[in-house]
């Protein structure tokens, strides 16, 4: 069985080592993302439980953010 040059086999190691620390980068930032993405989906629901709030005090209005003046959404019959 043949061996290859010492200085050849620290390459690949190197080589595998820095592979496999990027790859363990990517698993910890897809399970961030995935974290993100749950956090996205509770906070899309607690808009939507208090625009159901809204709606029951002011009717379907449109909120202009930065000064908190409302628009009536008139419904097509």
């Amino acid at each position: 069985m043949g061996k290859i040059k010492e200085d050849q086999l620290k390459k690949v190691v190197k080589q595998q080592n820095e592979l496999a620390s990027v790859l363990g980068q990517i698993g910890a930032l897809e399970s961030q993302k995935h974290s993100l993405l749950h956090a996205i989906a509770d906070m899309n629901i607690k808009i939507e439980e208090y625009k159901a709030e809204l709606e029951e005090e002011y009717g379907k209005i449109s909120i202009d953010l930065s000064t908190g003046e409302y628009t009536e959404i008139e419904e097509d019959e």
